[in-house]
């Protein structure tokens, strides 16, 4: 996905979603249902090529990835100074997801995660015709409960995702080693934080839902959750440097030589600004006019988010429904109530 994505995995990931909001043909979009469709995006490299050629029902999970990665990653940081808002500029990217930067390790995983996410998820809703539901789990089921359902087919998911996220990393277009080293391990990293999401799903059986009887399947948790375990790993984010370790060169801790990196930690190779003040050149936006909270302690905070610098004050009225009332049967009836709320925002 971030197949055609950053370096270029991050940038042909956005111009193929791109492309694909324009692409209309008879004034219906594309169906992707012909492997000509797969020369639409220049510079993929060959083996994604076909993978696209073999398996265009993957077209359309890969599209749905890539629109939740950008909203799952301005959402999980949108209480930052860098708020993920340079997606809206793909597939021209910025330096921060450029430069083997902290930011561009969270969304390299989190692009990872999503499209194995999304392929997991289409195969047990029936949107995949090539696969199914995942394989019934191999513990016994406790004395309350059963196997049923469908549950995501991970195993599937995890397999084609990582052919099309770890593609472009196979081609020297995509770098130099160090960056692809970087970008292979958070990819995995990613991946391995959404096999971790994996839990017990169940439904209840029984007379009036008094859950005698569950039915239960393994399903992933969403990937707001799983952008919110990777946020944590970015605040951790190790640098790394590239050197010879025995007969070959490896990443490994720029501060922390004496050990090499984890598996489960996201690595990074170029420290990132502070994001305070804007400057294209190290890709920053700066924080003016972002939304800041009077009352907060956190990174969303007045004093954090404007950097010192201070803020204004404005008022707002917001009308909100209000004084519900449920009808039987069976709807639910609302006012509308007008009040004025005070916001600040970073000079």
């Amino acid at each position: 996905i971030l197949a055609w994505f950053c370096t270029p995995l991050l940038i042909h990931f956005w111009e193929f979603l791109s492309r694909d909001r324009g692409l209309m043909t008879n004034g219906s979009r594309v169906a992707w249902n012909e492997t000509q469709h797969c020369k639409i995006l220049d510079g993929l490299v060959s083996d994604q090529l076909q993978l696209c050629r073999r398996n265009l029902e993957l077209m359309h999970s890969i599209i749905h990835a890539a629109k939740e990665t950008k909203g799952v990653c301005q959402k999980t940081f949108s209480d930052m100074r860098w708020n993920c808002s340079s997606i809206e500029y793909a597939p021209s990217f910025t330096p921060d997801l450029m430069k083997g930067t902290r930011e561009s390790a969270f969304v390299y995983a989190l692009a990872a995660a999503a499209v194995s996410h999304s392929i997991a998820r289409a195969c047990a809703s029936g949107e995949l015709p090539i696969c199914s539901c995942g394989s019934v789990p191999s513990e016994v089921p406790g004395p309350d409960f059963r196997w049923g359902g469908c549950g995501d087919n991970l195993r599937y998911g995890l397999q084609m995702g990582s052919a099309f996220a770890d593609g472009p990393m196979k081609s020297s277009k995509a770098g130099g080693q160090a960056t692809r080293l970087m970008n292979l391990h958070n990819n995995a990293v990613g991946r391995q934080v959404l096999i971790d999401s994996l839990e017990t799903k169940c439904k209840c059986h029984g007379v009036s839902g008094s859950c005698s009887v569950k039915t239960c399947w393994k399903g992933l948790q969403d990937l707001n959750e799983i952008a919110t375990d990777l946020k944590s790993k970015y605040l951790a984010a190790i640098k790394v440097t590239h050197r010879h370790m025995g007969s070959r060169k490896q990443l490994v801790p720029k501060e922390l030589d004496i050990r090499p990196v984890r598996e489960a930690e996201l690595v990074y190779l170029v420290s990132s600004p502070d994001y305070c003040m804007k400057n294209p050149k190290l890709g920053s936006l700066g924080t003016q006019d972002r939304q800041c909270n009077k009352t907060s302690v956190g990174s969303d905070s007045c004093n954090l988010m404007c950097c010192g610098r201070g803020y204004n004050a404005y008022t707002e009225t917001v009308v909100e429904r209000c004084q519900c009332k449920y009808h039987w049967c069976c709807y639910v009836m609302c006012k509308k109530c007008q009040r004025t709320v005070e916001r600040y925002v970073c000079k």
